[in-house]
């Protein structure tokens, strides 16, 4: 799921229940206005709001956020693109492939919706 080359610089995630937003911006090495902006754009990326709406990240968040940050920042995704492959990834592990399409025609949607997006990207 993770790339463990991308993330070799970031410190190990602690054996805690919870997370703050600032603890979780030190072990990602993200900024806590950035955490907070792809909770908007990130369905999946949900943490809990407790007493003051302070924002409560579990473990399995924390690592999101990571790979989120390793498909923007070194894979060179954009939001949409990193957002589609989120998805994909989450169907592919559910084995939801639509319509009975084997794994090689799933490569093909993926690459066609990338190069949709380059073309909007050049277009612009």
């Amino acid at each position: 799921m993770l790339d463990p080359a991308g993330n070799a610089s970031l410190p190990p995630i602690p054996g805690k229940r919870y997370f703050t937003i600032g603890e979780v911006s030190e072990l990602c090495a993200v900024k806590p206005h950035v955490l907070r902006y792809w909770e908007q754009e990130f369905q999946q990326l949900k943490p809990v709001k407790r007493r003051g709406n302070r924002r409560y990240y579990q473990r399995h968040e924390v690592q999101l956020v990571r790979q989120i940050r390793n498909l923007l920042y070194i894979d060179g995704y954009t939001i949409s693109g990193a957002r589609n492959k989120l998805e994909m990834d989450a169907a592919g592990d559910r084995g939801d492939q639509v319509g009975g399409a084997g794994p090689n025609q799933q490569s093909i949607r993926h690459l066609i919706r990338e190069l949709d997006e380059v073309i909007a990207l050049l277009a612009d």
